[in-house]
């Protein structure tokens, strides 16, 4: 009777785990190009959509780009029977912020959130920026389309609205379009000091800046390379986290790097003919991006973005020059590439919003001992958990064992010297938290 049991189980999690792949395929399959071609088409025409730019026009700037996003949001959620809440959220940035505000203006972001059936204030976010701008960060007038950047972002994130409204989820997903960036990433800002404000539970960012060019200034043309840019620890930990650090590790185990390394599995358990490359540094070499804002603020975030830049198409007046053509035009834009990237977002929010919140309080022991402990506290969601590991060289989790419903576990014959660990929480139907990174130890 025994042995029925166990088979009848092992059948049952054959079952969840082969519908759980195929609403994952489902959802890459379901994304568009051609509605993100048309999207980018529609944000490039509006002129410019600079922060600073035209507020009252229907056809140019910014406030009309803005009024579109939140149109197309409101269809989305008209067709899903208004599953998604809509609204603005603006903070008023004054003249002499920085260099780049030369008049007082309100950074309006456009929200949408997706409500989760069992956790509706734990979320997930995707994020691209409305805004665009040309040589001068303080021009604001002139055609400024920002096809790759940001329009490919933006039109990434609607297209993922659209996709994932047809689904439901346990955590709740925020798509949003985030103004200011080019004038000193408000946008961003405004909206985690309102993330904080209403104690939202942040599981991390997926800031999305230019996903739709393939052809580098470097001359590689390359359709199925992505870069995952994440900080290696947050920057509000405390000293006492910084001294563990120097005894325990963890120098590339923050919660930011986490989320990369999630987004990596899951691009390559589903679409493996991608190659997500993992960058162990907050962003390109000095410059910024909208998730850093939420890191800051102690969430966790990452830039997913294209592999290879065309610097001649990015922030550049339009015009040709020694045959070169600058300026970020739709001509340059690839659909079918930002399509793969807008699907490696869609199945990494819908597999991080399918899957119970991580555990709490893991804590490792086996100091000077031939086994590996943990313990951790349990979580509502989850219906086991799995404890991961790594040589200390890895950028990536290359091992795991699942440990059942359990709160603590000994990994025998494994040093803790060795290694790298985390644990992460399993659902029923399979899908996991990020990583959790032990925070302490413990000794028998």
């Amino acid at each position: 009777m025994k042995n029925i049991f166990i088979i009848a189980f092992l059948i049952t999690g054959l079952h969840l785990s082969a519908q759980t792949s195929q609403k994952i395929y489902d959802i890459i399959d379901a994304v568009s190009a051609e509605r993100i071609k048309n999207d980018i088409k529609t944000l490039a025409d509006f002129g410019t959509r600079h922060t600073l730019s035209d507020t009252v026009s229907n056809t140019r700037g910014i406030g009309a780009a803005r009024r579109w996003i939140k149109s197309e949001f409101d269809k989305i959620s008209n067709d899903c029977s208004n599953c998604l809440e809509v609204f603005y959220q603006s903070d008023l940035v004054e003249k002499g912020r920085n260099q780049r505000i030369v008049h007082d203006v309100m950074v309006v972001n456009v929200v949408a959130i997706q409500r989760g059936t069992k956790f509706p204030n734990r979320f997930i976010i995707m994020s691209g920026d409305i805004d665009s701008r040309v040589s001068s960060p303080t021009d604001f007038t002139s055609d400024s389309p920002g096809a790759n950047d940001n329009a490919s972002g933006m039109a990434g994130t609607i297209e993922a609205a659209r996709v994932l409204s047809k689904h439901k989820f346990e955590s709740s997903i925020i798509y949003v379009g985030l103004s200011g960036e080019e004038q000193g990433l408000f946008g961003g800002q405004g909206l985690a000091a309102y993330a904080k404000n209403k104690g939202w539970g942040i599981v991390g960012i997926l800031n999305n800046d230019m996903i739709g060019n393939i052809k580098g200034v470097d001359g590689v043309i390359d359709n199925r390379t992505f870069r995952i840019f994440s900080e290696p620890v947050p920057p509000t930990e405390t000293e006492r986290q910084r001294r563990a650090r120097r005894f325990y590790g963890g120098e590339v185990d923050g919660i930011s790097r986490q989320i990369a390394r999630y987004v990596h599995k899951t691009t390559k358990t589903y679409m493996p003919e991608m190659n997500p490359m993992m960058i162990y540094r907050l962003d390109r070499f000095g410059r910024g991006g909208h998730h850093r804002p939420f890191n800051d603020a102690g969430f966790a975030g990452v830039r997913i973005m294209e592999a290879h830049e065309n610097y001649t198409q990015q922030h550049q007046d339009i015009r040709t020059e020694n045959a070169i053509e600058y300026g970020d035009t739709f001509e340059h834009v690839n659909f079918d590439y930002a399509k793969k990237l807008t699907a490696v977002n869609a199945i990494n929010l819908a597999s991080i919003a399918s899957g119970p919140p991580a555990p709490k309080n893991v804590k490792i022991g086996g100091i000077v001992q031939p086994s590996a402990k943990f313990r951790w506290d349990k979580v509502e969601g989850a219906s086991g958990y799995k404890i991961y590991w790594r040589d200390t060289t890895s950028p990536t989790w290359d091992h795991s064992r699942h440990v059942g419903d359990v709160s603590e576990h000994t990994l025998e014959g494994i040093v803790i010297d060795n290694f790298f660990f985390g644990v992460a929480s399993v659902g029923k139907d399979g899908f996991e938290s990020p990583v959790v990174f032990p925070n302490a130890t413990f000794r028998d």
